[in-house]
């Protein structure tokens, strides 16, 4: 077993690290522009490219897509009524608990893990939940938006075009140009090694001051997210590389963007870091586990 899951996960370990290291070293590293790069060139770029060039049938995106807006909502509401019932904060730890790092370190996984269609699914996963961060999560975190407000926001964001265009693509069979799609390529080539080396400069500057409660919070956000996908994909009876995506993404750790908007919207952020680095270190242990239990069922 140890040799199936080390092809996946020493990747992942090792670009994060280098980030790590990076940051630790006092180097130079841009996270803003590296950021708003591979947000607005890199994924939707990889977006298409992935839904393009690979055998993936709408109707499993969609499936995985209602999985993943089950999974998240399902979390959400759970951990708001533990929230309201033990007295915290919901607006600095709703967020955090509901929303997995789905991009940064879910679609790596998911990638080495089950090859182009996990990527193509765990694409769809990770715009619903880019979708809910944008909605429901800003407004959480930010104190309420209006209608408006949270439109520009969603439609703002070049990953919801990109998905829309390779549904289009897909949904009608259309080829797409060899020229446009070693364009595709190249662009999305660079989103997720830079994703998970941002991941680990992000892990190496964040200051966690508190401790207090991020454990049991980052248990909730893999542990609890893992029980309800596991519901979830019972339910609506998935299967194979779907069940494993939905999963796998479900069980990821806090996302680094909650920090970000705990930050930017004066909230506790140095809980939020805290969760952020305690639930990456978690998932570091927990991601073996999890992927020696799902592996065989997908195989089978």
């Amino acid at each position: 077993m140890l040799l199936t899951l080390l092809p996946i996960l020493a990747p992942v370990f090792i670009a994060t690290a280098v980030g790590f290291i990076w940051a630790r070293s006092g180097a130079e590293y841009p996270s803003d522009f590296i950021g708003r790069l591979v947000m607005t060139v890199g994924t939707p770029c990889l977006i298409v490219s992935s839904m393009a060039s690979t055998d993936v049938e709408l109707a499993s995106i969609t499936r995985v897509a209602l999985a993943a807006a089950l999974v998240l909502g399902l979390t959400g509401v759970l951990a708001y009524g533990v929230l309201r019932v033990k007295g915290f904060d919901v607006a600095t730890y709703l967020p955090p608990i509901v929303l997995p790092n789905n991009g940064n370190m879910g679609l790596p996984v998911c990638l080495f893990a089950f090859g182009e269609q996990g990527l193509a699914l765990a694409l769809g996963y990770f715009l619903v939940m880019m979708f809910i961060t944008f909605t429901m999560g800003l407004a959480v975190v930010a104190g309420g938006h209006g209608p408006r407000a949270m439109a520009r926001a969603v439609l703002s964001q070049p990953v919801l075009w990109a998905m829309l265009l390779a549904l289009a693509l897909l949904f009608s069979d259309t080829p797409v140009p060899l020229w446009l799609a070693n364009t595709l390529d190249l662009l999305g080539g660079f989103a997720i090694p830079l994703m998970m080396i941002t991941l680990g400069v992000s892990l190496g500057r964040l200051k966690v001051k508190k401790l207090k409660y991020s454990v049991i919070f980052s248990a909730m956000r893999i542990g609890g997210g893992l029980a309800i996908a596991y519901a979830v994909v019972t339910a609506l009876g998935l299967t194979g590389v779907e069940r494993g995506v939905v999963l796998l993404q479900s069980a990821m750790p806090v996302a680094v963007f909650t920090y970000i908007l705990s930050l930017r919207y004066e909230r506790d952020y140095q809980e939020v870091a805290a969760m952020v680095v305690t639930s990456t270190a978690m998932a570091f242990i927990t991601l073996p586990v999890i992927l020696a239990w799902v592996l065989p069922s997908v195989a089978a």
